[in-house]
């Protein structure tokens, strides 16, 4: 509009020194060269007088413009003057409310004796085992689910020694159906400070005779006889009790679940661990499903797509078992994947060949860059620690810190459930 208004008054003013111009040359009879020249003269006085009008125009606007900003500065410097007035006041008043004032000083305190507790709790069980020979070094307390103390874990040989394979799968039949699966939890801690924050669901096998054998000896001969699904799923009843458990304390302490690819091809049983996790979306942060990064790398599109699932419903991923460093963080990181684990003995010795894709001491950092953390398992020794250290390891597991030990069996029932039998509510836990 303004431009507008600027070319009506320019034809304007042109109109009126065309006037003259011919006024003096009809009425005076000015010659015609005359005329124009004193008409063109008059056109230049005009837009020079309209000139000089705008910029009076636009100091008075400039002008008052800058004495409404004045205004405002003084406003503002009148009330930050008033506001420092009453700062200084309420600092100088007293507390008003002592136990409001002291109240983060008395949580302080009461957590600092919960850890005293688990202390205790912890050097009970180790004087235990330091009588039986199996002395077990202890980690940072942290608020869990109640633990009972360890059982020795038989060998093979002594426990299973002379089945045949049927055998085998026969007892670890009668096992799950039985209720003898339990779940133990192994910590993984913060490094170098060693504070508890996530545990591992490991699973044993107790036997008639009370002996206990590792996952790993008796995994193979549940897969063959397809019980990897029937297990898996009463292994998520189980944690998602002890998550419930670990969030009831008001700690950000997860749980790592190895969940197996046959239960993710079964639509049967993993419909129904999907709608457990649809009741229990509140604990999506708290829950990481772990997988071997063998059987990820071979999943076929059925169980991918249930991962993606899993992983629109909020809950993460763990890979671990990894055997190279051959990885792409970033499709790890667009499909959920938000840890690593790696053996201590495979980050050590790639550190010292100096092979591979990734050297051991830029995986930590490349893998923050998408938002995963790097775990060392498997951690025996305290040398082993301070070699990780140099590698930038923020994360690690292992017999180092403690031996995995088995959650109470009224952990894993919630109120319903401490009055329905065994049998329909069997203890079943994780895989080592």
């Amino acid at each position: 509009m303004r431009g507008f208004g600027s070319l009506f008054l320019a034809l304007c003013m042109a109109l009126i020194a065309a006037s003259v111009g011919a006024v003096l040359h009809v009425a005076l009879a000015m010659p015609l060269m005359e005329a124009g020249l004193i008409s063109l003269a008059f056109l230049f006085a005009l837009m020079t007088l309209e000139v000089a009008a705008g910029r009076r125009r636009d100091r008075a606007e400039f002008i008052g413009r800058l004495e409404s900003v004045a205004r405002a500065a003084t406003d503002i410097a009148r009330e930050v003057g008033e506001l420092r007035h009453r700062v200084i006041a309420l600092e100088g008043r007293p507390v008003p409310d002592l136990r409001a004032a002291t109240a983060p000083l008395v949580r302080e305190i009461g957590d600092l004796a919960e850890l005293i507790e688990d202390v205790a709790r912890t050097v009970t069980i180790h004087d235990a085992l330091l009588a039986s020979r199996e002395a077990a070094p202890a980690v940072a307390p942290a608020e869990v689910p109640p633990l009972a103390p360890s059982r020795p874990v038989a060998e093979t040989n002594g426990a299973l020694a002379g089945r045949n394979a049927s055998e085998v799968q026969a007892a670890v039949r009668e096992a799950v159906e039985a209720g003898r699966i339990e779940l133990y939890l192994q910590p993984v801690v913060t490094l170098p400070q060693r504070k508890v924050r996530h545990y591992e669901a490991l699973s044993r096998m107790r036997l008639q005779d009370e002996s206990v054998i590792e996952a790993a000896r008796f995994l193979p001969a549940a897969r063959a006889a397809g019980l990897m699904p029937k297990i898996d799923e009463r292994l998520m009843q189980n944690c998602v009790q002890v998550v419930r458990r670990l969030a009831a304390k008001n700690r950000e302490i997860g749980l790592f679940l190895n969940i197996a690819p046959e239960t993710l091809a079964d639509r049967a049983t993993f419909a129904e661990i999907l709608g457990l996790l649809d009741a229990n979306r509140a604990l999506a942060s708290s829950l990481v499903l772990e997988f071997p990064q063998s059987a990820y790398r071979s999943m076929p599109p059925l169980e991918l797509n249930s991962l993606s699932m899993l992983a629109e419903r909020g809950f993460r991923f763990s890979l671990d078992r990894i055997e190279d460093f051959r990885i792409d963080p970033r499709g790890l990181a667009e499909r959920g994947v938000r840890f690593l684990k790696v053996p201590a003995d495979l980050m050590l010795r790639q550190a010292e060949n100096a092979t591979g894709h990734i050297h051991p001491a830029d995986l930590s950092d490349l893998l923050g860059r998408y938002g995963i953390d790097l775990v060392a398992d498997h951690i025996e020794n305290e040398s082993i620690v301070v070699d990780l250290l140099d590698l930038d390891v923020r994360y690690g597991q292992g017999y180092l810190f403690a031996q995995p030990r088995p959650v109470r069996a009224e952990v894993l029932q919630s109120e319903r459930e401490t009055a329905a039998s065994a049998a329909d509510f069997p203890r079943v836990a994780g895989r080592a």
